[in-house]
């Protein structure tokens, strides 16, 4: 018998059936954490979202973080890594032409 894996995106769409359902973001946390284990999300990402869907936004698709914007290529850097894969950060770092 095959068993489901989920998804991040399956899991915010859980959570919108939760909310919709007035299950608070713990309760949530606590029967997808039961069903999923490690796959679910912090408690703290269901209330995030919990605010987020008071708000009216309902969108499903993964948010970018707000870190830093990728400055190169991640093929850039397979490469450099495939020639030597024990360079150290700061030998990557030069002909990427980042710090």
């Amino acid at each position: 018998m095959s068993v489901y894996e989920s998804n991040p995106r399956h899991l915010r769409e859980v959570l919108i059936y939760f909310f919709n359902n007035k299950t608070s973001a713990a309760e949530a946390h606590r029967m997808l954490s039961d069903a999923y284990g490690e796959a679910a999300m912090s408690e703290k990402t269901y209330r995030e979202r919990f605010q987020c869907f008071k708000s009216g936004g309902f969108c499903v698709k993964n948010r970018h973080g707000s870190g830093r914007p990728k400055v190169f290529e991640n093929e850039e850097l397979t490469h450099l890594l495939d020639d030597d894969s024990f360079q150290s950060q700061e030998e990557l770092a030069e002909p990427l032409e980042v710090s």
